[in-house]
């Protein structure tokens, strides 16, 4: 049988856009089955028009436009630009449930950094980082909604609360696909680490906590090339 092609819209930010390509290299490196990139940069989306002014990187908002990026069919995969995928991306394509609208971890914590990358505010607030990686039924009715003039109207606690669901309809991912380094305790087991409070292609990050991971796959992208 022909394996399925995995769709997976990645947030990009040109401040750190080596974060991006280390990341795609990671899902690369591992992954089982074909899978299709599609860089989340707003210059692309023509439709899309950023109103908001309080988002740290570029795409805190445009990420809920992946159902009608996928035109509201068959499911996608959505995650941050700040991260490394140890594991194969088809185990976590295998978890898709289709009485769900999206798929998240259900992070419940407290920062340990009230200031991270770029000196932005980091502010605990419910469902943090809820959204950082969604598991996304892009055909669920529910999610007609959200069309660029939509989300352009929108304040953050709606969009990154879910709020156009029905808390039924927000499925649960092991806490392993969205692992947040230096909030969380060092897990070398983890299958995907978020870098949340600074990618380490920041100097202030580059040594904090599983940077070492995130050099590897880095490395990797200039093997070959002198550099």
């Amino acid at each position: 049988m022909k394996n399925t092609l995995i769709p997976i819209v990645i947030g990009f930010d040109q401040r750190e856009a080596v974060a991006y390509h280390t990341f795609v290299q990671s899902i690369i490196e591992n992954a089982s089955q074909p899978v299709s990139f599609i860089p989340l940069a707003l210059n692309n989306v023509k439709e899309y028009v950023e109103t908001h002014n309080d988002g740290s990187n570029a795409f805190i908002y445009s990420r809920f436009l992946t159902p009608w990026l996928m035109n509201f069919n068959g499911w996608a995969i959505f995650a941050d630009g700040d991260m490394i995928c140890k594991s194969d991306i088809a185990e976590l394509w295998k978890l898709r449930d289709e009485s769900k609208a999206v798929m998240v971890v259900k992070h419940d914590y407290k920062t340990k950094a009230r200031d991270k990358y770029l000196g932005n505010k980091n502010e605990d607030y419910p469902r943090k980082n809820w959204s950082s990686v969604i598991l996304w039924n892009c055909a669920h009715p529910k999610h007609k909604i959200l069309t660029p003039e939509f989300i352009a109207k929108q304040t953050g606690a709606f969009l990154h609360r879910f709020t156009w669901l029905d808390d039924t309809e927000v499925g649960e991912l092991p806490k392993e696909w969205n692992w947040l380094t230096t909030e969380y305790p060092d897990n070398y087991q983890a299958n995907l680490l978020h870098y949340t409070l600074g990618t380490p292609c920041f100097k202030d990050y580059k040594d904090s906590e599983m940077s070492d991971v995130w050099h590897a796959y880095h490395d990797k992208i200039n093997q070959g090339m002198g550099v």
